[in-house]
């Protein structure tokens, strides 16, 4: 029978604790709502008795979201914590009170400077107290996979007959392997069967040698039934286990972990970009499930493979993480089946075998000298290449521009090339790049919704190279734009323009004046 695994984030407490990462009570507000559209199960709010602003925030997010997510907050196991715990989250629907407290040799020396039965009634004290408050109480027994196995057990064991109701196993530093991990969840499990059926087992694993993920998959197979897990992986020092990898590995391989979580797939990708942008730290291009890259494919042999079938190369489609579809991204890798198949796709015939072996030839060039190929790219290529004016007039290129910034009107002034004509106009924004891209969507006169804007660096020094990706929304459908240049002004509106010629080329009208020209 499948199990279900329940899903608790940690994004708003330990994802929080990153450097740089620190959100505003709107900001986490507007996560925890995120996290509720995702549908998990457990929202871990903060860190309440830290500070006054903190516990404002947990106290909101009780509010606005315990209506059907339970909500949790982290306490040392000291009186006060508890307290501040308990009055921050007893407003929501399901509150509980997660007390955490080391059970390792370190820990216990060096941290407490006490004796283990000391710690051991510390935890059974605080625990016995919670329970005075709240039903639910989780116990954390902090760097367990650096613990003394005896010593963990008898705190387990007991804060359990003192009335816990989840035992949370952390592998607070990173050190524990896969392997090793599963066994120690497979034996604590047998245990806590047979002590108390109840009890909810759960893991907390750290990223520090870049097994997070895989420790916590592997606790899953012997027996965890709570997985302690943070949006794009954010966390102390390296990070914690990412729940997109953590969902989509019990989704993928449900035939091996024979387990399920309630996580609404098709929000992860949107959840991610979301903290992204309020934390202000970028994902990793190739980072697993909602990377900018982890549908991406540009190898001619993969693109080759993926135009048969898309099982060749893709174990998962794109659609159930929330990515509107795979991406074939031309390059001097890419082969014919690739281009062929970008050719076709806007109408235009391939069946002269000659022809197309010369137009080939001619996509190596560009894309030699542009490393990346759009599809407009493509069409101008076809076009040129077979002497087509009409398709001159279905495009944009950039021909000018001028940005003026300032704090009173930044204003923009562009010159964009269709055909033989140029249109120019100018505008004024909230910022050098609001009134860029209102002018092109005025002269383009398409009604576009900006949806995401990012630059990044792809060198260093003072000629480095800016990378701008785009998405914009047109007539209820996504279309991406890149564009790399010296001048960040000049690569951000050829991004806009890719993403623009791309909706046109995707139009009805468009369409019929290339089925007009072949």
């Amino acid at each position: 029978m499948s199990r279900k695994i329940i899903v608790f984030d940690t994004t708003l407490r330990d994802g929080e604790q990153v450097p740089g990462a620190k959100l505003n009570l709107p900001q986490k507000i507007e996560i925890a709502q995120q996290l509720k559209r995702l549908n998990v199960d457990i929202i871990e709010a903060g860190f309440p008795a830290s500070s006054a602003g903190d516990f404002q925030a947990v106290q909101e997010i009780a509010r606005s979201v315990g209506d059907t997510v339970s909500i949790t907050a982290l306490a040392r196991a000291v009186k006060s914590d508890i307290d501040a715990v308990y009055e921050s989250i007893k407003l929501a629907q399901n509150p509980l009170i997660h007390i955490v407290l080391g059970t390792s040799n370190i820990h216990v020396e060096k941290k407490f400077n006490r004796t283990k039965s000391d710690v051991l009634q510390m935890g059974i004290d605080a625990v016995r107290y919670a329970k005075t408050l709240l039903p639910h109480v989780q116990y954390s027994t902090e760097d367990a996979s650096r613990s003394d196995f005896e010593y963990l057990w008898s705190t387990i064991e007991g804060v359990v007959k003192a009335g816990a109701t989840m035992i949370n196993v952390p592998d607070t530093v990173g050190y524990a392997v896969p392997e090793e991990f599963g066994y120690l969840i497979g034996r604590i499990n047998e245990r806590l069967k047979n002590l108390n059926d109840q009890v909810i087992l759960s893991v907390h694993c750290h990223n520090d040698l870049g097994m997070a993920t895989a420790n916590t998959l592997q606790a899953i197979k012997n027996g965890a039934e709570k997985v302690e897990v943070t949006i794009n992986g954010l966390g102390e020092r390296a990070g914690n286990a990412s729940l997109e990898e953590v969902v989509m590995g019990i989704k993928v391989r449900d035939n091996y972990y024979n387990c399920f979580t309630d996580i609404n797939t098709q929000e992860l990708l949107r959840t991610s970009r979301l903290v992204s942008h309020l934390t202000g730290l970028d994902v990793q291009v190739n980072k697993a499930i909602t990377g900018e890259n982890a549908f991406a494919h540009s190898s001619g042999i993969h693109q080759d493979g993926l135009l048969k079938d898309k099982q060749v190369y893709e174990i998962m489609s794109p659609e159930e993480v929330g990515v509107d579809s795979m991406e074939l991204i031309l390059t001097a890798r890419s082969g014919r089946h690739a281009f062929k198949n970008s050719v076709e796709k806007m109408g235009f015939d391939t069946s002269d075998t000659e022809d197309f072996e010369e137009l080939f030839a001619k996509f190596l060039s560009l894309a030699d000298a542009k490393k990346e190929v759009y599809d407009h790219d493509v069409f101008y290529l076809v076009s040129n290449h077979r002497k087509l004016d009409e398709s001159s007039s279905i495009l944009y290129e950039l021909d000018s521009f001028q940005v003026v910034t300032n704090d009173q009107y930044p204003t923009a002034t562009v010159g964009l090339k269709k055909g033989a004509e140029i249109f120019k106009d100018s505008a004024v924004g909230d910022g050098p790049i609001d009134a860029l891209y209102s002018v092109i969507k005025s002269i383009v006169g398409m009604d576009v919704q900006l949806k995401d804007y990012k630059i990044s660096s792809m060198s260093r020094g003072k000629e480095a190279i800016g990378r701008v990706n785009i998405r914009i929304e047109y007539e209820g459908n996504v279309y991406s734009g890149r564009a790399m240049d010296l001048d960040i002004i000049k690569a951000s509106a050829l991004a806009f323009l890719n993403a623009i010629n791309a909706a046109l080329l995707d139009t009805p009208k468009v369409q019929a004046v290339e089925a007009n020209i072949m």
